[in-house]
């Protein structure tokens, strides 16, 4: 299965500022999931995003990221 967003970040393989291709790629799609399953998002940080910022989402994802290392 293909990795989505969110691993593919955490995991360092891509920078923050691709997930406006993700956010392009599944509103060009026929993806039958939400936004937020496409990214791999949990909700607390789809309401960060939505309700915050892009800025505020990379900040909750950088310390899911180095809490894991």
């Amino acid at each position: 299965m293909e990795k989505k967003f969110k691993e593919r970040y955490l995991d360092g393989e891509i920078t923050f500022e691709e997930i406006d291709d993700y956010v392009d790629t599944w509103n060009n799609s026929d993806e039958p999931c939400s936004l937020r399953e496409y990214l791999g998002l949990n909700a607390e940080e789809e309401d960060v995003w939505i309700e915050d910022s892009d800025e505020a989402l990379q900040e909750l994802l950088d310390r899911q990221k180095r809490g894991s290392l």
